[in-house]
């Protein structure tokens, strides 16, 4: 029986997704709860339609005049690395019609086949959501230590890794959690980027379709001056 992927929705010239110009894949599925999940239709595995990889290929190479040198495709979510074995298919074959390949992943499993996934990923797009531990477990549903181990096979494979952080006032918008990001970026040398994004609440209009309580519905925006502040601790 053929591989098919769960997946949720294509984007065909992304720009905020990785290297240069991307087509972007957004599997189904996700086993993490985030207080701040913009995607909250992505969460049931059993949603979504199926893809075969060479259905997924075939809409990809359209597009490829515009991915440039950098540019390629990006597979995200949900979490990809539910079915880690789809996207290592995906991966290769891409990588066989000459597509940069990227992956945007909460790092959240690292098992054989989230490994052999990492084989075929040119760049690493990781979100690293909080740098306590207690917040990571009241709010995204899992222990940082999972993340940071995810953060040093990376660093010994040595897949060039963005760190993205939506900043979310009152929890992680202070000195202490950049800081800390930072010091990551010295310790894992993988580590080229890091990435600060502002909290919006843009999808709350999902929540109220699907009849779902958004946890952060009271958590204002972070203003401007307040992201350059952040991003100036990074300089």
């Amino acid at each position: 029986m053929e591989l098919k992927g769960k997946i949720h929705s294509f984007q065909s010239l992304g720009t905020v997704d990785g290297p240069g110009v991307r087509f972007v894949v957004f599997m189904q599925g996700c086993p993490l709860r985030c207080g701040c999940c913009h995607n909250p239709d992505t969460w049931d595995i059993n949603g979504g339609k199926e893809y075969a990889c060479q259905e997924i290929l075939d809409k990809i190479v359209r597009f490829k005049d515009y991915f440039g040198q950098k540019g390629g495709v990006t597979v995200s979510g949900g979490e990809p690395l539910l079915q880690a074995k789809f996207v290592t298919k995906l991966f290769k074959i891409c990588k066989d019609n000459g597509i940069n390949t990227c992956l945007d992943t909460s790092g959240c499993v690292l098992n054989d086949e989230v490994k052999e996934l990492l084989n075929y990923c040119d760049t690493l797009l990781l979100d690293v959501k909080y740098t306590q531990n207690s917040l990571y477990l009241k709010h995204v549903g899992c222990s940082i230590d999972k993340v940071l181990s995810f953060l040093e096979y990376a660093n010994l494979k040595q897949i060039p890794t963005v760190i993205r952080q939506v900043i979310i006032p009152t929890l992680n918008d202070n000195e202490q959690n950049i800081l800390y990001l930072k010091d990551l970026q010295t310790k894992f040398s993988c580590v080229h980027k890091i990435e600060l994004l502002p909290f919006k609440k843009i999808c709350q209009v999902k929540y109220d379709n699907l009849k779902l309580d958004f946890a952060f519905k009271d958590i204002s925006t972070p203003s401007n001056e307040q992201m350059q502040k952040l991003n100036k601790l990074l300089l």
